[in-house]
């Protein structure tokens, strides 16, 4: 029982919920981009949220099944095909052995995730299968799959057709808001920089990949800004380097930075950059850390109610 891959696409990759709690050792989370749009497809399925899965990132891969099993595709829209038939994301789709799942067009986002009702046969690294492309471990052989790989999976099984409610099907396609409360050098940034800052229309560098996410448009002033040491950041910290461009770091990003941190995407939004291509225009939007929170306990109460909804 394996995976076959015909095409691999730009980056297709093995993720799970990567490696929380190793940032004191030097080692970023890892992991699927977008969280919540991986946990959809796994309760689909009736996996757990972070079961592991494959990470589709632009361009989208061809893939052969030896087994029989179900899969879906949730996350950044494509055009799918199921053996040359259009297929629909957000769906329980059956594969039977010999049947291909073919990527087309991205209509919207930029990272696609596929759940299979199966597990990979591999090895984890420190208690996880997702690769971390950066430091090249984990996954298969430490790196985007290939055209050729062959991924074997176990515990191959199929679960009735189904799909996901209107109300969770994600959205990709509005410019996104994303909240932050305020960074730790926040203070020292002058009222012009904050101001430029929360004004918005940011656009994505095409420099941006899974260590952080590169910001273009007008830069900030940085002239007043103190030197410091280097501090501690985790995904979603937005940096402001002496050029005036934030930074906002990703999955893999550092786990130190010496750069002044004007604000922290809340942790409910942070699956947003995993959506974000290059040239996407973007906001950014302060929150109190109450509002963050309960934010967070909403969306999370989506996630827990979602398999009494299947």
């Amino acid at each position: 029982m394996s995976l076959r891959i015909i095409k691999p696409g730009l980056q297709t990759t093995i993720q799970d919920g990567g490696r929380p709690g190793n940032l004191r050792w030097g080692l970023s989370r890892g992991g699927a981009g977008d969280t919540f749009a991986m946990a959809l497809g796994n309760l689909l399925l009736g996996n757990s949220p972070k079961h592991p899965c494959l990470e589709v990132a632009i361009t989208g891969p061809e893939i052969e099944f030896s087994a029989a099993t179900s899969v879906a595709v949730t996350g950044a829209r494509f055009d799918l095909a199921h053996n040359d038939r259009p297929a629909n994301n957000d769906e329980v789709l059956q594969m039977r052995p010999g049947d291909r799942l073919r990527f087309g067009p991205l209509r919207s986002g930029a990272r696609a995730y596929i759940t299979l009702a199966a597990d990979f046969q591999l090895a984890p690294t420190l208690d996880s299968l997702s690769t971390h492309v950066i430091a090249g471990f984990g996954g298969w052989q430490g790196r985007a799959l290939k055209a050729g790989d062959q991924i074997p999976l176990q515990h191959c099984r199929t679960v009735p057709t189904r799909a996901l409610p209107a109300q969770y099907r994600l959205d990709y396609g509005s410019r996104p808001l994303l909240r932050v409360v305020p960074g730790l050098e926040s203070p020292y940034f002058t009222g012009d920089a904050k101001t430029r800052f929360y004004a918005g229309g940011f656009t994505v560098s095409p420099q941006s990949n899974r260590m952080g996410i590169r910001l273009a448009g007008e830069p900030l002033p940085t002239e007043t800004l103190p030197q410091q040491v280097s501090a501690a950041l985790c995904p979603g910290t937005v940096q402001v380097p002496p050029n005036g461009l934030p930074i906002i770091s990703f999955v893999e990003g550092q786990t130190i930075g010496g750069y002044p941190r004007i604000a922290h995407v809340i942790s409910s939004d942070l699956h947003r950059l995993a959506q974000l291509p290059a040239s996407a225009r973007l906001d950014f939007e302060q929150v109190e850390q109450a509002t963050a929170h309960q934010i967070l306990r909403e969306k999370s109460r989506l996630l827990a109610d979602l398999p009494g909804l299947l």
